[in-house]
């Protein structure tokens, strides 16, 4: 995939450097303002969500794909995340600019689909706060009584290994989890069995994958819990995650050495693949 690298590459460009309300809030302003910019250039309509934290104003940035036939335009949509801001002293190359460049490939496919459903691209801000972005987007979906098909939240997509031990198993994993750390995590709870089984069965046709459901809101394994999916969860909306592992496999996990030369863009290419095929999936139509 070629050309799915160099756009890939383009991105993670612009993308990768701290980008912390604190430390850089211009970094993450820019980050901000480039996300909206491309969802817009991808042909999304683009809104941002407002909301107060830590004694400001942050947005989320949210680009809107709808099917061009009525019925469709109804229907539950689907939504596709990701976390645009940083932890402090982290370039945050794969923590998260990793997963916003499969999300912003995949926003430039959704053009050539024709849509079953809408789909919402959203790129969260303060995920490293407490996950305040999404809480914030969660809450209001619930105040308005709204029904979605699934989330979908891309948390580090972007580092994998191929040598033997290079995987880390999260305490407590009632499951048989590799030791070689070169697929990805597809992790939902309870209420989200379906839509994880059916986002698994996409993606593995692409590159090696862990599935997980976790009961309850993952309670017991709060490892699983540790991005805006579980906003989701806590508001009783499917969602499912998709990860590396984070620091479970990732050496550079939140710190200065998160850097793009330390991501692998062939896994990324293969994560930005299988996901677009599991929007084809759950989101997509066949051509009359």
């Amino acid at each position: 995939m070629p050309i799915a690298h160099n756009l890939l590459k383009e991105d993670l460009r612009y993308l990768v450097g701290e980008r912390h309300p604190l430390s850089s809030p211009i970094r993450l302003q820019e980050a901000e303002a480039y996300l909206h910019l491309q969802f817009s250039e991808a042909g999304l309509t683009v809104t941002t969500q407002h909301f107060q934290a830590l004694g400001d104003i942050y947005h989320n940035v949210i680009g809107t794909a709808l099917p061009d036939v009525e019925p469709f335009q109804s229907a539950p949509s689907l939504i596709l995340a990701a976390h645009f801001d940083t932890v402090q002293g982290s370039p945050g190359a794969d923590d998260n600019a990793s997963a916003l460049a499969v999300l912003l490939h995949i926003a430039r496919q959704i053009q050539t689909m024709k849509l079953a459903r809408p789909i919402h691209f959203i790129a969260f801000n303060l995920e490293e706060e407490n996950l305040l972005g999404s809480a914030a987007y969660t809450a209001l979906l619930r105040k308005n009584r709204a029904t979605i098909h699934g989330a979908i939240v891309l948390e580090c997509v972007g580092y994998a290994s191929h040598h033997e031990h290079s995987q880390k198993i999260p305490p407590g994993v009632p499951i048989a989890v590799p030791t070689t750390g070169n697929f990805l995590a597809v992790i939902g709870n309870e209420r989200s069995h379906t839509l994880t089984s059916s986002v698994a069965k996409a993606i593995q046709s692409h590159l090696p994958i862990v599935p997980l459901i976790v009961p309850g809101n993952g309670e017991q394994l709060p490892d699983t819990r540790r991005s805006d999916h579980t906003s989701f969860w806590e508001q009783g909306f499917p969602a499912v995650m998709l990860t590396d592992t984070a620091n479970f496999r990732n050496p550079h996990y939140h710190r200065p050495t998160d850097t793009l030369d330390t991501l692998n863009l062939d896994f990324i290419a293969s994560v930005a693949a299988g996901l677009t095929t599991a929007v084809m999936d759950l989101a997509g139509r066949h051509a009359a």
